[in-house]
């Protein structure tokens, strides 16, 4: 089966969503997603966007706050040029009617929050649940769109490379998708491509991550022959919802950013021995001295208190989070939170330029996928979505640029070799196996010795993903299985490559910061295909 597009957007988050509403007044769009429309790290995001929207604010203490938090290794090129888009960026959400939080008495007219990393209030939000607002803005609009086809439950197998076809220097001409509910390959064409994937967290054993977050976009680039960067850079939210019936449930960035306190269980506050910000540090050090408070006092969690705010503030400010451990027996306006770090979001990913263009013609990577050079060593809170939106009309508007040109013929998904998989079971232990490997060995706080026995253990996955991927039919466990080993082992391997600890990258045998931040860049072997 052939469908033949102008623009194939892989990912339905803010990235995904937002350049295919920019490109569908003059382009035909197919927008393809794992699940649903809906299910994206964006749709999560609970704090906010930053951006410089009040005149107390600037340009320059939004650069100097991301670069702070990036330990010394943000582009300074892209760092502005995000934060100069920003306020063009916010406007264009409000004019397609997201609901941000409103402030009669502001001079905005909406409402600033602050959060960690952050000199200034310049968090737009919408209560806390800013992504599921925007997500759900825009996916109306999406829907609406006649020159947008939306494919769900839909998973991309690989890209289509001209080389590989016949058409030798075309770059990027598509993609093979399964069709998961009809159990068939669908042969998409398109003359640009969007990875809009998102992240990586479902390496790990424990994430705040959505289940879609398997690193495809990553995977599916370095096969392709693009490079990657800074992917050691792993940042694990602080405070993810401690409780054995909550999965993946963040509590935002905004709790400590409003006043929340950090506390063990005898309720004595820590934070003031590690940073002198406190509460207020930097996504790391607050993860790093929640692990060591953990490790050395032997206990499963710590408190985030924010009880001592009113009531009715409290519920207003925070309804979804008070909502959600309500039904769990937590009420926030009279006790703490039970929390605990989580893998949260990737600072590296695919290198692009300020296009969003990748290494390889006609690809283009945007979002959490992609390495910008915004980020650093560790993201600041909220320039994610900021990211999303800016790069993603940066992508939109180079699309347009080009000479429209009639979609490529490509031959069919290549199934004559293989056949229907004899045990399941293989990916589902290999599948628990990585992820316990990457929790235990290449977590908050690393050693070369442990690394090395993370690569073992990859590569030897690999090795058996790779029989089992050559030998039977694919299905979504096997290719995202397939996806997050080859995710895993990039990770590791950049965090081999880093001879110091910077931002997220901690070793406790390179513990002091080199004198020149320099970025890790992977580059790809010679290509061998199949299928």
């Amino acid at each position: 089966m052939l469908k033949q597009y102008d623009v194939l957007i892989l990912g339905s988050g803010a990235a995904g969503q937002s350049m295919a509403l920019r490109l569908a007044e003059c382009l035909k769009v197919a927008l393809v997603t794992k699940r649903e429309l809906s299910d994206s790290a964006s749709n999560w995001a609970q704090g906010g966007i930053a951006a410089v929207l009040d005149t107390t604010d600037s340009i320059e203490a939004h650069i100097q706050d991301t670069f702070t938090a990036g330990a010394g290794l943000c582009d300074p090129v892209a760092t502005r040029f995000v934060v100069e888009n920003g306020k063009r960026a916010i406007e264009w959400l409000i004019d397609r009617g997201v609901p941000f939080t409103r402030e009669a008495d502001s001079q905005l007219g909406y409402h600033l929050t602050r959060e960690g990393g952050h000199s200034h209030r310049r968090i737009i939000h919408a209560a806390d649940a800013t992504g599921a607002a925007v997500q759900t803005t825009l996916s109306a609009q999406v829907r609406a769109h006649p020159n947008i086809d939306i494919y769900e439950h839909h998973i991309a197998i690989d890209l289509v490379l001209g080389d590989k076809v016949g058409q030798p220097g075309a770059g990027c001409l598509g993609a093979y998708v399964l069709d998961i509910e009809a159990d068939e390959v669908v042969t998409f064409a398109a003359r640009s491509t969007v990875l809009a994937t998102g992240g990586t967290g479902k390496v790990y054993l424990y994430t705040t991550n959505p289940d879609v977050a398997t690193g495809d976009g990553v995977a599916m680039a370095w096969r392709a022959g693009c490079r990657v960067a800074n992917m050691e850079f792993i940042q694990f939210h602080p405070t993810c919802l401690y409780h054995p019936q909550a999965k993946s449930f963040l509590i935002s960035e905004a709790v400590r950013g409003e006043g929340g306190l950090l506390k063990l269980p005898d309720g004595t506050r820590f934070m003031p021995e590690h940073d002198p910000r406190e509460e207020l540090a930097p996504r790391d050090i607050v993860a790093r001295a929640i692990d060591f408070e953990m490790k050395k006092r032997g206990i499963d969690c710590v408190y985030l208190d924010i009880s001592h705010k009113p009531a009715d503030w409290l519920r207003s400010h925070f309804p979804n989070i008070h909502a959600r451990c309500l039904e769990l027996g937590i009420d926030i306006t009279k006790e703490p939170i039970p929390v605990v770090p989580a893998a949260h979001y990737s600072c590296g990913g695919i290198v692009t330029d300020l296009s969003a263009r990748t290494d390889v013609p006609g690809l283009y990577a945007v979002g959490e996928s992609a390495f910008t050079g915004l980020h650093g060593a560790n993201r600041l809170a909220s320039n994610s979505l900021l990211e999303c939106l800016v790069f993603g009309e940066a992508a939109a508007q180079d699309i347009l640029t080009k000479p429209r040109q009639s979609s490529p013929v490509l031959p069919d998904w290549d199934e004559s070799r293989v056949t229907d998989a004899d045990e399941e079971v293989v990916i589902s232990h290999n599948w628990a196996e990585l992820r316990r490997a990457m929790w235990d060995y290449v977590g908050i706080v690393r050693t070369t010795k442990r690394l090395k026995r993370a690569q073992h253990r990859i590569r030897m996955l690999q090795r058996e993903i790779h029989e089992f991927y050559s030998n039977f039919r694919v299905s979504n466990d096997l290719i995202e299985l397939r996806n997050l080993v080859v995710t895993a082992d990039l990770i590791v391997g950049c965090a081999l490559k880093r001879k110091e600890s910077r931002g997220l990258h901690h070793s406790r045998d390179f513990p002091d910061l080199l004198p020149r931040a320099r970025e890790t860049i992977l580059r790809p072997p010679r290509k061998r295909g199949r299928r």
